[in-house]
């Protein structure tokens, strides 16, 4: 079984002024995140604005976050594409770095077929054999969904081993479970949704909220595992307002106006997404962080 942990945190990409990458604030958000938290952390994923990002500057964002943890947490690499050989070449130059792992999102756009997307995924894991891979379905970005099916017959490859499953329906990852075979992972794609889907045979979260409070989504998973379910409950309850303000607009935005407000240099979006001109939604966020804050719950500013 390749265990890549509870806690994988989804990590942005830090821009400069200039909107280059700012591998110098990559590098301490990294350390941060492992030293709160994160058992792992995605690199170049959706919340690292990965359609926007360069090969190159991926690339170099790998080795800068595979640096600054140095073994300490696992580094699974966003290499996933619309493009079956855009996604071998990526996924086999991670596997060449020395990750733990890759990310494979549903093409988007183009809406293969499901023997298409079986295709498409199994000539990825043939291409990098030793290189565990999780697949990733989020339809409302791909525009087109892994049947539950299909997740099955994909669990059945050695290195397939795992899905950051973010289609917001319980009932999927019920079914995954009971079709995929134990050590097959389940991650939940949404923070709000960890909890349910720990219940239904989840193993952790790929997370955004975890930039901010990484130590208590951690204490929440190891409740609910050691059976402290009321526990687990009452941190989810906590945390809920926060879950649900990091998605006021299209992420990473809220999450990047939450960082700035802790003191984090991570800069604008890259377009076409772009900063909210609308102060209610920094309000928001601001809110519910102060909230946090009086409870004790948030962790230190940068």
């Amino acid at each position: 079984m390749t265990y890549f942990g509870r806690v994988l945190t989804a990590m942005v990409t830090p821009f400069s002024e200039d909107g280059s990458v700012d591998y110098a604030v990559a590098e301490r958000l990294a350390d941060y995140l492992v030293n709160n938290g994160s058992d792992g952390l995605v690199v170049c994923g959706t919340t690292g604005e990965s359609p926007t990002l360069s090969w190159q500057e991926e690339y170099q964002l790998y080795k800068t976050v595979r640096e600054a943890v140095a073994g300490r947490a696992k580094v699974i690499a966003g290499t996933g594409s619309n493009s079956t050989s855009e996604a071998i070449e990526a996924t086999r130059h991670a596997c060449d770095l020395g990750l733990d792992g890759s990310l494979q999102v549903v093409p988007y756009y183009n809406k293969p077929s499901q023997q298409g997307l079986y295709q498409h995924f199994s000539q990825i894991a043939a291409a990098v054999p030793d290189l565990p891979i999780m697949l990733y379905n989020i339809p409302g970005r791909t525009g087109c969904a892994l049947a539950i099916e299909t997740t099955a017959r994909l669990a059945e490859i050695s290195n397939i081993v795992a899905i950051k499953e973010a289609s917001g329906s319980l009932d999927q990852a019920s079914q995954i479970r009971y079709y995929t075979p134990a050590e097959f992972g389940i991650y939940s794609g949404d923070d709000s949704l960890t909890l349910p889907v720990l219940s239904v045979g989840g193993c952790g979260v790929v997370s955004v909220a975890s930039h901010l409070v990484g130590p208590q989504i951690q204490a929440m998973v190891q409740a609910y595992e050691a059976g402290e379910t009321r526990l687990a409950t009452k941190i989810h309850l906590q945390l809920l307002p926060l879950f649900k303000v990091l998605f006021v607009t299209t992420n990473p935005v809220p999450l990047k106006v939450a960082l700035a407000q802790q003191g984090w240099p991570v800069g604008a979006v890259r377009s076409p997404l772009c900063m909210p001109d609308d102060e209610s939604v920094g309000i928001a966020i601001a809110e519910v962080l102060q909230q946090l804050s009086d409870q004790g719950i948030l962790a230190t500013k940068a």
